[in-house]
């Protein structure tokens, strides 16, 4: 009996991690096969997959089950801010810093280097590659670095995370996407940095598997920016 419990439980895992992996399958597009290059993988052409028992395919269960959370986080944020909204008799609204719009396009622009970067790495131009992926990383950084400017702009008028219900998801919006954002920031360098000729996991795997968490913490914002300028 207590064989027959643990075989069904084992049989249940195994059944989480495919589905996880049908996930990761479908936000990566084509069929779900990730590239493999020289350091490591069976050829820089992308039409291999990450081995199923793989630090590769574990870093994408992570990454994965990392971006459902956020997600899970933000939608309750988001449901709070429209009933509030819609409810409050205190909320008032204020103007929202003209600089995020340039942060929106320093990030947006980060998504298209990462991208060009990857088409390098794919191309065994290494060089290429690293070049486009620090840019991409300043790229980064630099719209982080403007979200800072933008909330010392809101303090110097007077407008703190207290002063209204507006203010204070302003302020927890903007603060959670640039923490959650700096985690990306960090992968960018562990994947720019990262010798990975001694590692299972190949260069390639890992840039892609990266790509799906800033093109979605890209995503993220610009759906935040919306929602802040149209609900405020």
């Amino acid at each position: 009996m207590k064989l027959d419990v643990k075989r069904e439980e084992n049989m249940a895992g195994t059944s989480v991690l495919d589905d996880i992996e049908l996930i990761i399958e479908d936000i990566g597009g084509g069929g779900g096969k990730p590239p493999f290059g020289r350091d490591g993988g069976d050829s820089g052409d992308g039409n291999h997959r990450i081995p199923g028992n793989s630090s590769a395919r574990k870093y994408a269960i992570a990454i994965a089950l990392m971006m459902v959370a956020i997600l899970m986080f933000f939608m309750a944020m988001v449901a709070a801010f429209l009933v509030l909204r819609m409810t409050s008799a205190k909320w008032i609204a204020f103007r929202i810093p003209n600089l995020l719009w340039l942060n929106t396009a320093v990030l947006l622009g980060s998504s298209a280097t990462l991208e060009l970067s990857r088409r390098r790495l794919n191309a065994f131009d290494e060089k290429g590659f690293r070049r486009l992926w620090m840019l991409t990383t300043v790229l980064g950084i630099t719209f982080v670095l403007g979200q800072v400017i933008a909330w010392r702009e809101l303090i110097s008028a007077g407008i703190y995370g207290s002063t209204t219900l507006a203010a204070g998801f302003f302020y927890v919006f903007t603060a959670a996407h640039a923490v959650h954002l700096f985690g990306g920031i960090c992968a960018l360098l562990y994947v720019g940095f990262r010798k990975f000729k001694e590692s299972q996991m190949t260069r390639n795997a890992a840039a892609e598997v990266t790509s799906y968490y800033w093109h979605f913490m890209d995503a993220l914002w610009v759906f935040l920016l919306a929602l802040l300028y149209f609900g405020k």
